[in-house]
């Protein structure tokens, strides 16, 4: 970096990824100009750059496409293939890839099905499934920038010249013995804190659905990626909000599980000496069984054996089964006094700053079709999550920006137009009143549980139980405008709690549907009102709308499985309403 200036490393790493993709796959000015030009990318867009045997493929989701190649109806090969097309096809028109490697991809598959030819036989539960990665999980042989000029041509953290490239994040490890296939490294924003994909690499990465809009951050790459089915699984992180915000706002699902459920050994992070308030390792997948598969796959191979930060909890079977039985198949509960329905808190707004119109009829679409489906709602008005926000922020900013400006200074790059304000280098934290931050964050852990507990006495037949989970906001608005993102404690509440968390699609903003609130609504603050006014319902028309199902620490199975049932019940609400219309 001594001999060239940022600019220059920036373009010609932007354009050595670009390289990187085979001269069938790319597409020319005229293709490139109408991706610009068009709103949504997604569907019938990109299909139209693929053959039918590639739609076919990228349209099948990670259980089914493991299951087909276990069958031996779909060839390790073919698949990657169809999906590093896919993804190369992605980057082109929506600059969702940091890292490249196609080919190592190929080789791999080509392993596997001689594998399988050899033996009929997988290799594990992921064989010759594709997975991306978002850019802080270090492979062999491939750079890790993390969004920063300064790393490129090395490994974000890894300063010894004899390990630059050989470095491999134990989770990275875990999923090629388990049979998948890693083919492509996702875009992150710099500095990994920001609910937005831009840096200073390859600029930003907007939403498929709405161009208009952000895919969100930080894990925004994968978001994107998927919502162009160019993956139908892959990796992120999440310390604020980071897979959560990028799957609800690309129409995906997610997992957040509490930290040390996966391990994060030899993963590239922000301020990695900051362990009070830990990142987490998460799934983002187009289906919601792709999560479970990915959870399930990991936790088989016994991370705790190779990473000591892990708790040794396998995946607990009975734990999902028991939950899931709570309600048929349809997502209808079962007449009591055969099983409990579910007991659900529902979150409608913060207290702070009110949802959007389009997430206000997504959260009570929900509402409505689990009382539909004889579910218990229960109204959730927990300690304040401002109070959860403001403590969880300190504890990220503690060092006052060292470790971010560390890794400018290697290349004298800038901080991003919207972070040079945030993150302008400081004086770090003193310890005693870092400790006494640790004690505000406990104390309000405990209040949060002790209000959850009270819930085991609120009225209707579930007395005695406490509720299952909270269903909230990812966010007060659909994918949203970029800089228009004021407030993020819909997110960063559940990480200073440690729970576990699963994100679901509902809906999408519709012009004609969700209108401005009545002219006599009074803003709540400051914040609510900038964040009022940046709602129109025409830019936000066509954006994807999630909902967080929100459980306690370590319980990922009974999160997954509750959002089964309310996914189900969904369906079944949805189909009902249908057919009413056609009758």
């Amino acid at each position: 970096m001594e001999h060239t200036s940022w600019e220059s490393a920036a373009a010609a790493k932007r354009a050595s990824v670009l390289g990187k993709i085979p001269e069938a796959w790319r597409l020319d000015e005229g293709q490139l100009a109408q991706a610009r030009a068009q709103r949504d990318l997604t569907d019938g867009f990109i299909q139209q750059f693929l053959n039918e045997d590639e739609i076919s493929i990228i349209s099948r989701d990670s259980v089914d496409i493991v299951d087909q190649i276990k069958q031996g109806n779909l060839t390790a090969l073919e698949v990657t293939s169809a999906f590093c097309k896919t993804a190369a096809l992605a980057h082109q028109i929506n600059n969702c890839l940091h890292e490249i490697f196609f080919d190592e991809a190929l080789a791999r598959a080509r392993e596997l099905d001689a594998h399988y030819a050899a033996k009929v036989e997988t290799i594990g539960p992921l064989h010759g499934l594709p997975i991306s990665l978002k850019d802080q999980f270090h492979v062999k042989g491939v750079d890790t920038t993390m969004g920063y000029v300064g790393w490129i041509g090395g490994n974000l953290g890894v300063d010894d010249p004899s390990k630059v490239h050989k470095v491999e994040s134990q989770i990275t490890a875990e999923l090629l013995s388990l049979g998948a296939v890693l083919f492509c490294k996702t875009s992150l924003p710099q500095t990994l804190m920001f609910g937005e994909t831009k840096n200073n690499i390859i600029g930003q990465t907007l939403n498929p659905h709405n161009q208009n809009l952000s895919c969100g951050g930080s894990s925004g790459g994968e978001g994107a990626l998927q919502a162009l089915r160019g993956s139908t699984l892959g990796l992120g992180t999440d310390i604020g909000g980071s897979v959560r915000i990028p799957a609800a706002f690309n129409g995906i699902f997610a997992l957040k599980p509490t930290p040390e459920r996966l391990s994060y050994r030899d993963v590239a992070n922000t301020n990695p000496g900051q362990n009070t308030c830990r990142s987490t390792v998460g799934f983002l997948s187009t289906s919601l069984s792709g999560l479970e598969l990915g959870l399930r796959a990991v936790l088989s191979t016994c991370p705790w054996e190779r990473d000591p930060a892990v708790v040794p909890i396998p995946f607990r079977q009975n734990v999902y089964d028991e939950c899931r039985s709570r309600a048929r198949s349809n997502g209808l509960a079962y007449p009591w006094p055969k099983n409990k329905p579910l007991k659900l808190g529902i979150l409608r707004n913060d207290g702070h700053v009110r949802p959007h119109p389009p997430v206000e009829r997504g959260l009570g679409e929900v509402v409505k079709a689990l009382i539909i489906a004889q579910h218990q709602i229960i109204h959730w008005k927990p300690p304040s999550h401002v109070t959860a926000r403001d403590i969880h922020m300190s504890f990220l900013t503690a060092d006052g920006g060292a470790d971010i400006h560390s890794h400018l200074q290697r290349s004298g790059e800038p901080l991003i137009p919207d972070l040079q304000e945030f993150f302008q280098l400081k004086e770090p934290m003193p310890l005693l009143e870092y400790q006494d931050l640790t004690v505000k964050a406990l104390e309000y852990e405990a209040a949060y549980s002790d209000y959850w507990n009270k819930t085991a006495g609120w009225g209707g037949l579930v007395t005695g139980q406490v509720v299952d989970a909270v269903i909230m906001p990812v966010a007060p608005h659909a994918a949203v405008i970029p800089g228009k993102y004021f407030h993020v404690g819909y997110t960063e509440a559940i990480n200073l709690l440690n729970y576990s968390a699963v994100v679901i699609p509902v809906t999408k903003a519709d012009k004609d549907v969700d209108i401005v609130r009545n002219p006599s609504y009074q803003p709540l603050n400051e914040v609510d009102q900038r964040n009022w006014d940046a709602y129109d319902p025409e830019t936000y028309h066509g954006a994807p709308v999630g909902v967080q199902i929100v459980t306690r620490k370590f319980e990922e199975e009974k999160a997954l499985a509750i959002a089964d049932i309310v996914v189900s019940a969904l369906q079944s609400y949805r189909s009902a309403r249908e057919r009413a219309k056609e009758e």
